[in-house]
C-alpha cells in the first residue's frame, strides 16, 4: 500500500513523517532511519530493515572467496 502525503523541510532541515506512515511501518520515536539516495528521490528505511535486507542479499556469500579471486585476476592481468 503507497500514500502520497505532504511533508515540508523545516528551517533547521527537518521533516516530520506522517503519523499514518510511523503506525503503518512501526516507526517509534527513537527509531534510527537510514536516508538512501536515488536517482528519483530519497528513500526512508529503519536501520533494522535495511540490515536485514543485506544480510539477506549476502546470504551464502563467500566474499574473501570473491575478494581473493578479484585480487589475483588484477595481478594476472598486470603481469
Amino acid at each position: 500500500m503507497s500514500d502520497t502525503l505532504a511533508v515540508q523541510v523545516g528551517d533547521k532541515g527537518r521533516i516530520v513523517v506522517p503519523a499514518p506512515l510511523r503506525t503503518r511501518h512501526r516507526w517509534a520515536p527513537g527509531t534510527h532511519l537510514v536516508a538512501i539516495d536515488t536517482a528519483v528521490g530519497v528513500l526512508f528505511a529503519a536501520r533494522s530493515t535495511v540490515e536485514e535486507m543485506v544480510r539477506r542479499q549476502l546470504a551464502g556469500a563467500d566474499l574473501v572467496t570473491e575478494l581473493l579471486a578479484d585480487r589475483r585476476r588484477e595481478v594476472a592481468a598486470d603481469q
